[in-house]
């Protein structure tokens, strides 16, 4: 530039005037929601009745997938151990990992309960039991979870035996 130029810039930059700022609104971004499918009754089994669920009773599956279940042929895929949890604590969490469970697609699971108070000892102390070990077949057999199993049993002494629960979840069906 030339001096003319640069004179001439001078005194056009002199005239020129900030734009004022206006304070930016701030927007806080959205709370993220845990979204979980709705799972009930009759979108998963047709709302027929079922039948309760016992340990080792096979009888709402075909004679070859029972075989393979008492056979120990399914691999645990979760396993949800309930040791030091509350009833009610215990209770949200089965509910929570048999419908997580069946969303994701697995088939088979364990839910560890342990096997109770004096379980190992020979002393009967008021007839004591664990209350989780009885409680979890009773929660299995709710409506809210019931049409999500097939079946129920306990696995080998050598995998837990009486302490754990092996459930036989039903396969996803898309039509």
């Amino acid at each position: 530039m030339d001096s003319t130029e640069d004179e001439l810039w001078q005194e056009l930059t002199k005239t020129i005037v900030p734009i004022k700022k206006s304070p930016r609104e701030t927007t806080k971004p959205a709370p993220k929601l845990k979204v979980t499918p709705k799972i009930t009754a009759n979108l998963v089994y047709g709302g027929n009745k079922l039948d309760n669920l016992e340990i080792g009773n096979s009888a709402n599956i075909d004679a070859n997938t029972a075989k393979r279940f008492k056979k120990g042929e399914f691999r645990i895929e979760a396993e949800l151990d309930l040791h030091g949890c509350t009833e009610d604590r215990a209770y949200e969490k089965v509910t929570e990992f048999i419908k997580n469970s069946y969303l994701h697609g697995r088939r088979c699971v364990a839910i560890i309960t342990g096997k109770g108070l004096h379980a190992e000892e020979n002393c009967d102390f008021f007839n004591a039991r664990g209350v989780l070990k009885d409680r979890v077949p009773q929660w299995l057999n709710l409506p809210e979870i019931r049409p999500l199993i097939l079946a129920i049993t306990h696995p080998e002494p050598k995998e837990g035996g009486s302490g754990v629960i092996k459930i036989l979840l039903r396969r996803q069906r898309f039509y």
